[in-house]
């Protein structure tokens, strides 16, 4: 298989059809998560509240106005009418939160295990920005 780095006509080879699904695709699995995290972390249960509490983050507030955040930033990205500033917006502050969470996680010395939740995320992150940008560029395009 010859590289892309190589022969650029093969990254833009995919049509905008099946860089729309795989956009899709890897976009509702980021957002199934950071709901799921923002949901964890807005219910009121000792778990969410002891877990940031080791992290560093003892304020109760902070929990409720990160999981809001998460919420308001999903939506963004889910809707499809929402102006791509605001889209840029909440990828941000996803890569900020995600950032941060690894970072946490690394400066109390947690297991490698502890990692992988914030890694994971972070790439379907990774993929799922990088597929909007093709998508925005390709549709600039036309």
């Amino acid at each position: 298989m010859e590289s892309t780095l190589h022969n650029p006509a093969l990254a833009a080879s995919t049509t905008p059809k099946t860089l729309t699904i795989i956009y899709w695709i890897v976009t509702a699995l980021f957002c199934l998560e950071m709901s799921f995290t923002a949901y964890y972390e807005l219910m009121v249960l000792p778990q969410a509240a002891q877990a940031f509490a080791r992290l560093g983050f003892a304020a109760a507030s902070f929990r409720v106005e990160l999981s809001w955040a998460k919420a308001v930033g999903v939506v963004a990205l889910l809707v499809p009418v929402v102006p791509a500033r605001l889209k840029e917006w909440a990828y941000a502050g996803f890569a900020i939160n995600l950032a941060s969470a690894l970072i946490a996680h690394l400066s109390i010395g947690d297991r490698p295990q502890a990692l992988f939740p914030s890694a994971a995320t972070s790439v379907l992150w990774v993929l799922s920005y990088c597929f909007w940008r093709r998508l925005q560029m390709s549709s600039a395009g036309t």
